[in-house]
Order: structure tokens, then sequence, then C-alpha cells
């Protein structure tokens, strides 16, 4: 019996540690080796096909479990450090977290191991059709269910390689993902066809064709809309934006006696810029670049003195509030994003929308006991309500702040209210040297390639700098380092498929992986009424 079960304890154990080192390593990071994306969830599909669905759901489980933590692992750090959450606490928190994400990788296994129904003729082709759209439909549902959590989907493991990702402005980032799933089922299913000895296999051909087509027709439009879209920001307007990276200790931002010496490092490293003397359309200061409250701060004068003396206009992050003593919160306080004209005076201003967990609100506070010390600590900050961009003259400046841009659909409704340049400010010195900036920068990447908007970011440690509406990156800062960016960026207004309803992509697969189960089901339910007679 012991004999019997070795290949499954295999199986179980392997595969899903195969996946998720595949994965890790492919990602954002030490690393960052892409191709192995396009074969890592092979043995996770192996697996999944001759394990049953209840053993498949734990392998997946198991996978996404180690893989999860391998990707998130630097929130123990940040728990630890700036939460003051004790190690164990921290540790704690990396597992649930984990544990949850690997859930979606679970049920994915799952499903595929229930519609291959065992090691039947045609089940890799079934897998062939439905596993793309299974993985992004989980996809969607872990980036909009409790708040959203869509960290570092597959898709995103290309950015590096912006001739691969040009088809987002046609799906988003899901359809990038779709693609790399699609093509890791392709291998798996030639290679079952390789390792098959069953000739009647070769009746599921047209499959793998019209696999193949969909790639080619995704690759062909890749192409021909780098060269398009390279074309149209040569030609476009310019405007010329510099990014500071101010490098403030996380542990001091906030102390009152270095606000100062914050700001003049600001005035310093911005001045830098304008030496040569050519006129900059837009000055960016990072998330939170003014460690106080501009309403009620004397050193708010310098800075609306300096931006009046440079005569430039400056988009920064700041804390804010309201006071609103007709509502049962009286005060209202805001992450928000300023923006000053060329007179120094405040003319618009952007409050976030999408807030962090256990950052700037905690969520389930009631329930998680072991993070009181956190909740002592984070603010609780009111969630902003519009995506108008900020004008500067020519530069309508679509904000993202700090993680906003994991989120597509933020970066989405400012481009279609009008937006021609995304700015994502932002304070990875929480992160430390891990790879979070990297996989931050990742996401960012993929916003101006679904939008076609140059993307200036401007980040308090790194990564800071400038990205195409390509994808690809024109100049960026490195880690921990104190720097000024200048460049020269196109202001491109059009309206593409992904902003005018390419978004739905997602959803679409959700939809589609959901009728897969129903059909899958009804058929097995009349194969069981006529005796399993096909």
């Amino acid at each position: 019996m012991s004999d019997e079960n070795a290949p499954n304890r295999l199986l179980t154990l392997a595969a899903p540690a195969a996946a998720a080192l595949l994965l890790s390593l492919a990602m954002p990071g030490p690393t960052g080796w892409w191709p192995l994306l396009f074969v890592a969830l092979i043995p996770l599909l192996w697996a999944a096909r001759r394990l049953p669905p209840a053993k498949s759901c734990c392998m997946g489980m198991f996978s996404g479990l180690l893989y999860h933590l391998g990707l998130i692992y630097w929130i123990v750090f940040v728990l630890n450090r700036y939460g003051n959450l004790h190690a164990s606490a921290a540790a704690a928190v990396l597992l649930l977290l984990a544990a949850y994400m690997a859930v979606y990788m679970g049920l994915f296994s799952y499903f595929i191991s229930w519609l291959a129904g065992g090691t039947g003729r045609s089940s890799a082709s079934v897998i062939l059709l439905t596993a793309p759209a299974l993985w992004v439909g989980l996809d969607v549902a872990r980036g909009w269910l409790f708040s959203g959590l869509p960290w570092m989907d597959l898709g995103y493991g290309l950015s590096s390689q912006p001739l691969l990702i040009q088809a987002a402005d046609l799906g988003g980032h899901h359809l990038v993902t779709f693609c790399v799933v699609q093509i890791n089922v392709l291998i798996f299913w030639l290679l079952d066809r390789m390792l098959s000895r069953d000739k009647a296999l070769r009746r599921h051909s047209l499959y793998p064709l019209a696999v193949f087509l969909l790639l080619y027709c995704v690759g062909g439009y890749s192409m021909f809309r780098w060269r398009q879209v390279e074309a149209a920001a040569s030609a476009a307007d310019q405007a010329v934006v510099t990014v500071v990276q101010g490098n403030i200790d996380q542990s001091e931002k906030w102390s009152p006696a270095r606000k100062e010496e914050t700001v003049r490092k600001y005035f310093a490293l911005s001045g830098q810029s304008f030496r040569n003397g050519q006129p900059i359309d837009l000055l960016v200061w990072p998330e939170t670049a003014l460690p106080f409250y501009p309403l009620r701060d004397p050193l708010m004068k310098q800075v609306n003195d300096f931006a009046r003396d440079r005569r430039a206009h400056l988009l920064t992050g700041a804390p804010y509030f309201n006071v609103l003593p007709e509502k049962k919160r009286p005060v209202e306080f805001y992450n928000s994003a300023l923006m000053l004209d060329s007179t120094g005076r405040l003319t618009d201003r952007y409050n976030k929308q999408h807030l962090v967990p256990f950052g700037e609100y905690v969520p389930l506070r009631d329930y998680l006991w072991f993070v009181k010390p956190l909740v002592e600590l984070v603010g609780d900050f009111s969630i902003g309500t519009s995506s108008e961009p900020l004008e500067a003259e020519r530069i309508k400046a679509g904000v993202l702040i700090c993680f906003e841009s994991i989120f597509p659909e933020i970066a989405r409704k400012t481009a279609e209210q009008g937006a021609n340049l995304l700015v994502n400010l932002t304070n990875d010195a929480w992160y430390g040297y891990s790879s979070a900036p990297y996989q931050s920068w990742a996401m960012t990447v993929m916003r101006a390639v679904e939008n076609r908007r140059s993307m200036a970011r401007a980040a308090n440690t790194g990564i800071s700098g400038f990205v195409a509406p390509t994808g690809a990156v024109i100049a960026k800062s490195t880690l921990f380092t104190d720097a000024a960016l200048t460049e020269s960026v196109p202001l491109l207004t059009e309206q593409t498929f992904f902003v005018k309803g390419g978004h739905w992509f997602g959803h679409v697969c959700l939809v589609l992986g959901g009728m897969f189960l129903l059909v899958n089901a009804w058929t097995k339910r009349m194969r069981r009424r006529n005796g399993g007679r096909k």
C-alpha cells in the first residue's frame, strides 16, 4: 500500500515546492528570471491533473503558501520595526496573509482537478481551454474581496520586458497574466501528448492550434503597438518633469525637531534641477514629503515661497485635514497630494482613495487581538472620492498615492477623466532593501502601458523614475540615495481600449470560469444519469 501511495506523496510535496520555487525566482526582486514564468505552473498542472480534487486543493494551497511567504516576507520587517509588533506577532500576520492568498491557488488546483476528471482522455485539453480564464478570474476575486489585495499577479513578472506587455492596453495586466498561464498550459499539453501513447489524443489537435493563433495575434499586436505608440510619443507635446527622492529616514520622518531639516533637503535637491536654466513644468515630491499639516504649520510659507521663487508647479504629498463640525466625524484626516501653482498658491488637492491595511487603517481590528500595539499607532484616515486630475497648465496629472498604483481601476479612472500624465507619490522606506520596492515599481510600469500615459514616480527612498507610455524605463534611481531626476516626457491623450472597456477583461474571465464549472457539472451529472455512457 505504501508503494502505491508514493507517487501521490511525491506529487503533493515536490510539485508544489517546484512551482513555488520557479515563481519566486521569476518575479521581480533579487533574481527576476522572468522566462521561468512560462514554465512555473507546469508542476502544479501536472499534479492537479493526477490528484483527486481535495488533495489537489491542499497541494495548491501548500504551493501558494510557500510562494507567498517568499513574495511578501518583508511584511515581518515592516510590522516589527515600524508597527512595534513583536517578531512572533509579525510572523503570525505574515502567515495569515500568505495563507489567505494561498487559498486562491488552492481553488485553482481544485477546479483543474475537478474539470480534468482525473486521467481522462481529454483532460489535458480541458485544462488547455479553461485554466487561463480560471486563474485570471481568481485574480480578479482576490483583487476585490476584503478591499482587494492584487499584489504581484503573474503578468507583472514581465514588466521589465516592455515588448511582451503591449497588449495590456487591450485587457490590462489581466490579459498579460492570461497569456502567461496560457503558455504554461500549452507547454503542459505538448508534454502530455509527447509522453502519452494514446493515438486517439490527436483528435484534440485543433485546441492547441486555436491557442497558437491567439498567442500569435497577441504577439503581433504587441509589435505593432510598440512602434505605433513610440511614434505617437515622439510627435506628442512634451513636458519637463522633475522627481525628487529625499531619502528621509523613516524612523525620523515625523520627528518635530527634524521637519525643517527635511523640507530644506527637498529645497536643496530640487534646486539642483533649476541650475541649468531649463524651465521645469512640474516638480514632484514624494508621499508625505511635508511631514506636517500645511494648514497650521508656519513651514508651509517656505514651501509656498520656494514654488513662487522657482516659478514652478509643485506636486507634493502631505497629510491634510478638514474640519466639519456638522458631521458625525468633526475632523477628517487624509493622505493627500497638493498642487501648488507657479505663484506658490495651493490650487488643488487629491485625497488617497485606497488606504493601506495595517498602515492607514486596521481591518477587523476587533478580531485581530494580537495587533493591538499596531492599532494604537495607525491613523484613522478618511477615504478620498475623486479621481479628477490635478492641473498644472498643460499637464493634467492623474495622481496615485503609495500602493494605489497596484489597483488598475484608479489609474484608469483618472485617465478617463482627462489625465495626460500619471504621477505616483510613494514612500517605500518601510520595506528596506527587500524585494518589495522592485515589485511595487513593476506594477507601476504596467499602469503606464494600460493607459498609454507617461509615468513619473517620486519615492522617498526609491525607486523613483520615469516610464514611457510603451512601458520602457526612461530613467530610475537606486534605493536609499538622494536623487533629483529630470526628464522630458510625452503628454498623450489617447483613450485606450482598456480605458474605454478593456478593464472588464478580468471580469469576463471570472464569468467564463464560472460557466466552465457549471457546464462541467451538468455534463458529469448527465453522464451519471446515462450510466457513464458518453
